[in-house]
């Protein structure tokens, strides 16, 4: 099977994954989950859309199957397909069956890098049917009452060959993610690495400012993630320069003077 999935299992006391929530998208999200409406999340790389399904999947108690899709994502990767073993032709249900029949949220992360055949299988789960027509076997799955449908994507990668169709996307009930604000993300980063409130000021300041640039030719800017990554290498001993030039600088660009332009803020806002 070509899709990249995983599932996660949550005991009746689970461990909830820490997430600093922004402006009410835990209480939008429970109220979706309630009323039975697929949710979509929208936000740059790295802003913490992933972990807040995590974070949503704990605190409702519900196992979490998530598919990374990508170009040869196919329909049958997420449905399901026939295989041979011992013998016997043996139908092998996908991970969105799955999660279908067993109640689970079914995330699929980058939505809009599957094929546009792949996401309208998607439709009659995302109205008011909520079934899962599997064509191989002639089966309609009808949801569980628990399952919860997920998807997201990065509008900072869209083109007219990657973007979500009017009639996917007027399914969904939309979350719009964004960069933390400078006191909650200096809350994340302490929260995710261990760094003290000093490390932690200095990476959201130096975020900032990159954030500020619009004359470096970059495709996304530095995420709550690198600054994450930046700081458990500094936890971990690393010089904060060092630091910052592998997990950010040359994370962000592999051109030269677009690197060097970057050190020279990294230098600038470390040394104050």
């Amino acid at each position: 099977m070509n899709a990249m999935y995983r599932t996660e299992s949550f005991p009746t006391a689970p461990s909830i994954p820490f997430y600093a929530e922004q402006s009410g998208e835990c209480r939008l999200f429970e109220h979706a989950y309630r009323q039975k409406l697929p949710v979509l999340l929208k936000g740059p790389t790295g802003c913490g859309k992933t972990r807040f399904v995590e974070h949503m999947a704990a605190r409702l108690q519900r196992p979490l199957i998530t598919v990374s899709c990508h170009d040869d994502l196919t329909a049958a990767d997420l449905v399901g397909r026939y295989l041979i073993g011992d013998g016997n032709t043996v139908w092998n249900d996908g991970p969105l069956a799955r999660a279908v029949r067993t109640g689970a949220i079914c995330y699929l992360d980058e939505v809009v890098e599957a094929r546009k055949d792949t996401t309208v299988v998607l439709h009659p789960l995302a109205d008011d049917r909520r079934v899962l027509p599997i064509e191989r076997t002639g089966e309609e799955l009808q949801a569980s009452p628990e399952f919860m449908l997920v998807v997201s994507y990065n509008p900072g990668y869209q083109n007219l060959l990657k973007n979500l169709k009017p009639s996917t996307r007027q399914r969904f009930v939309a979350l719009v993610f964004n960069y933390p604000e400078p006191e909650i993300e200096r809350r994340i980063i302490e929260a995710e690495s261990g760094a003290d409130a000093i490390v932690s000021t200095r990476l959201v300041k130096l975020a900032t400012a990159l954030r500020r640039l619009t004359d470096q030719d970059l495709e996304e800017t530095v995420s709550t993630r690198l600054l994450v990554v930046a700081a458990r290498l500094i936890v971990a001993g690393l010089p904060e320069a060092e630091a910052c030039r592998a997990s950010i600088v040359d994370a962000l660009t592999d051109d030269a003077e677009t690197a060097s332009a970057l050190a020279e803020v990294v230098h600038a806002v470390i040394s104050q």
